[in-house]
């Protein structure tokens, strides 16, 4: 397996909800197409919105890793 190249990285573990997806969403905005965003985030509302969220903007989670009492994400500008 390929290691996927990330681009840039937002850490948003303590950063409540909707915050945290408009954090990730407007350094989406500043990334080129293709390139890829690595976050981090809670378990709990976190995990459970932000992805959904992204979806609905047309992009895509190419990979989602639970690590200790968090989730790490990588996601690819639509």
């Amino acid at each position: 397996m390929t290691e996927i190249k990330v681009a840039a990285s937002l850490d948003l573990r303590g950063v409540m909800c909707p915050i945290n997806f408009v954090k990730t969403k407007l350094k989406l905005e500043s990334m080129d197409a293709g390139e890829v965003l690595e976050i981090v985030l809670d378990s709990g509302e976190p995990i459970q919105n932000v992805p959904k969220s992204i979806k609905d903007e047309g992009h895509k989670i190419v990979e989602v890793k639970k690590e200790d009492g968090f989730f790490r994400l990588k996601i690819q500008k639509s």
